[in-house]
């Protein structure tokens, strides 16, 4: 049977790290969590479950990663974030996997919960990540904060089944902070990226957003929540080009 590590990255995920390496104890062979010095108890509750603990200095989530997945033994990594857990179909079918990988990479849906019900629409799901690789085919790459796992050439990816659990917000404050937040980590990679905004753009991206994802991705479907992330979809993306636009103007975001 093949060998699998897990990688994880944390800072101050005392209300998650434990759901998530628990759901990942049977399928594991290797745990390594790589914090950025954690001020809550983090580390206590990943020391308790005897995880190999790394603390380094965060200077990026695809930094962060790429780091973490040269700290791991085994060739093939499973990527997890603290907020996130395998479903027991997914946990089934890795094991499976476990003992005849074929693939370089393997990508699964993510289905996020939200407050207190999951997210079948609002262009959240399926939500397609691969996060099951080997490592030498494989590294973050992306936009921070949006990293997404680049495949080297000619590499095989398959498809497995089962949903992988994201516990993204607590409460509607909690994605309204998150959303503030990235944006402003967005704004910046695009500024730095030559990625222009404008008035227009200000304008429209955030009406296209709204309607894509309320009514083309069927978000009406999931009841109030699902009309209030559609607002904060489009509120994510107000916010992100009028700080880009203020960047370009040489004023400050932060």
């Amino acid at each position: 049977m093949v060998k699998l590590s897990v990688a994880i990255i944390t800072f101050n995920e005392e209300h998650n790290i434990e759901r998530c390496i628990k759901s990942i104890i049977d399928v594991a062979d290797e745990i390594v969590v790589v914090d950025s010095y954690s001020t809550d108890n983090t580390k206590e509750i990943c020391l308790r479950h005897g995880v190999k603990f790394i603390e380094n200095k965060f200077i990026g989530h695809i930094e962060q990663k790429n780091f973490a997945l040269s700290q791991v033994s085994h060739e093939y990594v499973l990527s997890l974030d603290a907020d996130e857990a395998l479903s027991d179909n997914l946990k089934r079918n890795i094991l499976k996997l476990k003992e005849n990988f074929s693939s370089d990479g393997y990508y699964f849906n993510r289905l996020t919960h939200y407050v207190d019900q999951f997210i079948y629409r609002c262009g959240w799901y399926p939500d397609q990540k691969l996060r099951l690789f080997k490592k030498s085919k494989a590294e973050w790459s992306g936009s921070n904060p949006h990293d997404i796992i680049k495949m080297k050439e000619g590499s095989r990816q398959s498809y497995i089944q089962g949903d992988l659990l994201h516990y993204s917000y607590d409460s509607i404050t909690d994605h309204v902070t998150q959303t503030n937040k990235f944006t402003t980590i967005a704004a910046k990679a695009a500024f730095n990226a030559g990625i222009k905004s404008s008035s227009f753009k200000i304008v429209s991206r955030p009406l296209l957003k709204f309607f894509k994802d309320y009514f083309l991705k069927r978000g009406f479907l999931d009841g109030r929540y699902g009309f209030i992330i559609c607002c904060i979809n489009s509120l994510s993306a107000l916010l992100k080009y009028s700080k880009l636009k203020d960047l370009q103007d040489g004023r400050s975001i932060d």
